[in-house]
């Protein structure tokens, strides 16, 4: 995700479908900092989840605790829809599929080798953790574990929603021409599908109707990102109708307050979709048109730039301080807030040390190869570059 930009951007003006839209110059798009800020809201949704379920609050504050994030999983959801958002926004018409792959592998391998690499260190060291067996720590290593139910929570347990992610890099060069191709009134009952999906997968889950959940099944959450790739596509021609940035946020809150009402599991994803759905197109075109938006300012902006090292590391640091706090204390409200409180500061500091020691050198070094190839290219003569190295200047992408 870029960092914020100081110009005001209005949204493209309707096309007549993808044609209109394709033939766009090759320029970066301008940056969407409210969807930085909004993923360092839904991090710290799963942050409270995860102090909820560690059970620091006990009594009356622990059920407020339990109150306020106990829908905390509904903030995957959020990063799930983003995620397709975000890839196609920033997807170029010509790009490859290879030159995609070796982007997202520079974004978000770098850290989850690392917090691996950490995980398997706890396992060995610390007493009450459980140890994997190699099979397990090789489909966690190639982000495969979150097909197979029993080792979805392997290692470092939140690594399961990068397994799905893993599935959407996969399928998204598919899925970014099929967009193209559909134009906006395609895109649109594209996207109704989805919706229907969710809501067939989520009454399959609350019934049984497989023998695994679907919560953390790749396929099963595949809908959510299309949805994300769908309004992108929308806003991109102009046509995207829905509420602004206030009504969509107090739709996704309404949502998120539901979710006890229903089955635990997949199901919740129903209660917060709609409201996902509006909210992160709202908080775009709220950039783009140079809106008021909470999300945009610059402190909420470089947490957002954390939020991937701190989603990656916070469990670990909970998972840790359980030999020293044991499980589920329960103190009263000043003991459990000032224990969240030290917790935070150090999973925020070590996502500090992440994002500037692991994920920022590491995507440098990772695509410095290819950036000094296409430099190359371009400062050569017409017709020396090689033809099945270069890559359009339209196929880079900001995500």
């Amino acid at each position: 995700m870029t960092t914020a930009t100081t110009r005001a951007f209005r949204t493209p003006p309707t096309g007549s479908g993808a044609k209109s839209a394709g033939s766009s110059p090759p320029t970066a798009r301008p940056s969407l900092p409210s969807l930085t800020g909004l993923r360092w809201m839904a991090a710290l949704l799963v942050f409270g989840l995860h102090v909820n379920n560690f059970g620091y609050f006990g009594g009356i504050a622990g059920r407020y605790v339990s109150w306020g994030f106990g829908a905390g999983a509904t903030g995957v959801s959020f990063f799930f829809v983003l995620s397709g958002f975000v890839l196609t926004w920033s997807a170029r018409p010509g790009d490859r599929a290879l030159a995609f792959w070796r982007r997202r592998i520079a974004r978000v391998y770098p850290v989850h080798l690392v917090t691996l690499a950490v995980a398997l260190l706890m396992a060995y060291t610390l007493a009450r953790q459980p140890r994997p067996e190699p099979k397990q720590a090789v489909a966690n290593v190639l982000l495969l574990h979150s097909w197979w139910r029993p080792w979805w929570q392997t290692l470092n347990p939140v690594s399961w929603s990068l397994a799905c992610e893993a599935f959407f890099y996969a399928a998204f060069p598919l899925l970014y021409l099929l967009l193209r191709r559909l134009g906006a009134r395609g895109s649109a009952a594209l996207g109704v599908l989805c919706v229907a999906a969710v809501l067939v997968l989520a009454r399959a889950d609350a019934h049984h109707w497989w023998r695994y959940a679907l919560y953390s099944f790749p396929a099963a959450r595949l809908p959510e990102f299309v949805l994300g790739a769908v309004t992108a596509r929308l806003v991109l021609l102009g046509r995207w109708r829905g509420p602004g940035l206030e009504a969509s946020l107090a739709l996704a809150v309404t949502g998120y307050f539901f979710v006890p009402q229903v089955a635990p599991g997949y199901s919740a994803t129903m209660c917060t979709l709609a409201g996902f759905v509006m909210l992160i197109p709202a908080a775009a075109v709220a950039d783009l048109n140079g809106l008021p938006s909470l999300w945009r300012r610059r402190r909420l902006v470089r947490l957002g730039e954390l939020s991937f090292a701190f989603y990656m590391i916070h469990l670990l640091v909970l998972r840790a301080t359980t030999q020293l706090l044991g499980t589920k204390p329960h103190y009263g409200p000043w003991a459990g807030l000032a224990v969240t409180t030290v917790l935070f500061a150090v999973s925020l500091a070590l996502s500090w040390v992440l994002y500037e020691a692991v994920e920022c050198p590491a995507r440098r070094l990772l695509l410095r190869r290819r950036a000094s190839t296409r430099a190359a290219e371009r400062a050569a003569p017409r017709g020396e570059a090689s033809g099945p190295a270069r890559e359009s200047p339209a196929g880079r992408t900001t995500g």
